[in-house]
């Protein structure tokens, strides 16, 4: 059975240190998954308004490329911002996800709850080479944790982990 020194994973005794961050490679990811988030659908609006209004207000387009601009940055910072203040943790009692930092949430995980574990890999995720670990729970309120932008392989040995943990406990029921 791995245990989780095994992994590399138990730490410091600082429980602040044992949180793992996400390979610096997810973070274009995220820049990228937000700009285009608050992006194309901004510059299908605004070249809608700009459509719209371009005969009575012929100087709209550079306000409207120079809004949608901000607005891509604006996105780009808010991925970024998500980027950083993700964090997982793979403890004694199951697995943790902490998100955000002025809107801060922590979902955990029991070991016990996981029903089923799935890994997602999109092309640009198989290029940066990370991975979406999907963990299933069961009798909760969401009824998967997605824990995007980890390093292929930490994945793998996260799902592999704990799918022997289910087996084990599901043995020793």
């Amino acid at each position: 059975m791995i245990e989780i020194d095994d992994l590399g994973l138990s730490g410091p005794q600082d429980p602040d240190a044992r949180w793992q961050p996400l390979p610096g490679r997810a973070r274009p990811l995220f820049m990228l998954s937000s700009a285009l988030g608050i992006g194309l659908p901004t510059l299908v609006g605004l070249g809608i308004l700009n459509v719209a209004l371009s005969s009575s207000h012929p100087g709209l387009l550079p306000g409207t490329v120079a809004a949608w601009l901000v607005l891509v940055t604006l996105g780009a910072w808010t991925g970024l911002r998500r980027y950083r203040y993700t964090r997982w943790l793979l403890d004694e009692d199951g697995f943790a996800l902490r998100r955000g930092r002025m809107w801060h949430s922590e979902t955990r995980v029991p070991s016990s709850r996981v029903q089923h574990l799935d890994i997602r890999r999109g092309p640009l995720e198989r290029r940066f080479r990370l991975s979406t670990l999907l963990v299933h729970t069961a009798g909760t309120r969401q009824h998967a944790v997605a824990v995007p932008g980890l390093d292929a392989d930490d994945a793998e040995r996260l799902r592999d982990h704990l799918a022997r943990r289910v087996e084990t406990d599901d043995d020793d029921a």
